[in-house]
């Protein structure tokens, strides 16, 4: 397959068809441009400002939803689409290419680059902003349906989850809690919205139908996450009237399993008090009731010393924990959701 190196300017994501890009953006210290892959699936009953985008590696040590979307590639039907489906299997190229969380050009983070003047203003005009930039002209306007997929890299081990933000409009939240149950992940998560620059708060403010993931983590691939991911997007395009066809749930959606959590308030974070390495003591999706102890931080510069107990702050469910040995004073070790 030829893919069509195009400035943004001069993609079509609204004819009818199939097209498969390298969205060119000016590299920010050579002569050259970072080629962000985009597939863009458009039927005959595509509406001006609807439509689904999932984006995958938007941080980029994270790889499951990077490989969902590159199976969907291959397994979309032009024929079965109904509206308009856009494809992004690797939005930060600069971080997935170096494995690391940030950008390698400019040391941001894309998922709090979403901030005002993003691309705009002098200050913000690096790779990473003039992506949040991109997606902001280019991708808002033509979608109501937002996944974006991550995964827990080198920062935390997550049990498998499909997350989004407290909402203020009910029925947007019943809708997103619906179409982020069909991904089939033990829990379902909503979480603080205090972070500031998250492309999943922006799009939905914008009152798009936005579901986030957590699907693995380490820098690894975990199969359990692709197949969720693979499950969440095509579901959510068939539900949302983008792609024909039916689907089973699965795993813990099927079942009738899946539990939902919110850590939305301080006391679901437990915070090492100072550098040192972790050792977790129970499994996330382990049960716990506050204060009990999920893991040890240990000294090793005062190798005698007892390590630091990090217990649960709340009664609930241990959404994640810290994944490298390694931490950081003031890093979130323990993340314990309160089940609602």
């Amino acid at each position: 397959m030829n893919r069509i190196v195009s400035r943004p300017d001069t993609l079509d994501l609204d004819s009818p068809g199939r097209r498969d890009y390298l969205v060119a953006l000016e590299h920010d210290s050579i002569w050259g441009d970072h080629l962000i892959p985009l597939t863009v699936f458009v039927g005959p009953e595509a509406q001006p400002d609807q439509g689904l985008v999932a984006f995958g590696s938007n941080h980029g040590n994270e790889y499951e939803g990077p490989v969902a979307l590159k199976h969907l590639l291959r397994e979309i039907e032009l024929d079965q689409v109904r509206g308009r489906i856009i494809l992004v299997p690797v939005l930060n190229p600069s971080a997935f290419h170096a494995g690391t969380r940030e950008s390698a050009d400019d040391g941001v983070n894309l998922n709090r680059a979403f901030v005002d003047g993003a691309g705009t203003t002098a200050s913000l005009a690096g790779i990473t902003h003039r992506i949040a930039a991109f997606v902001r002209q280019h991708i808002w306007p033509r979608v109501h349906v937002v996944i974006d997929l991550h995964s827990g890299g080198d920062v935390a081990r997550f049990s498998p989850c499909a997350s989004f933000h407290p909402l203020d409009d009910p029925e947007q939240s019943r809708v997103i809690e619906q179409t982020a149950r069909w991904f089939g992940t033990p829990l379902i998560m909503i979480y603080q919205n205090q972070t500031p620059g998250l492309l999943p708060s922006e799009a939905e403010r914008y009152g798009k139908i936005t579901v986030g993931t957590e699907l693995g983590w380490g820098r690894a691939v975990l199969a359990e996450g692709v197949r969720y991911g693979r499950q969440g997007v095509l579901a959510a395009a068939i539900h949302h009237n983008q792609l024909h066809g039916e689907i089973e749930p699965i795993a813990h959606h099927r079942d009738g399993t899946q539990r939902k959590v919110a850590m939305v308030d301080r006391e679901c974070f437990t915070v090492a008090p100072f550098a040192g390495h972790y050792e977790p003591l129970l499994e996330c999706g382990a049960n716990v009731r506050q204060g009990d102890v999920v893991g040890l931080l240990h000294d090793f510069d005062h190798i005698d010393t007892e390590p630091w107990p990090a217990t649960a702050g709340i009664d609930g469910i241990v959404v994640a924990q810290a994944w490298v040995a390694p931490i950081h004073r003031g890093q979130h070790i323990v993340v314990v959701g309160r089940e609602c």
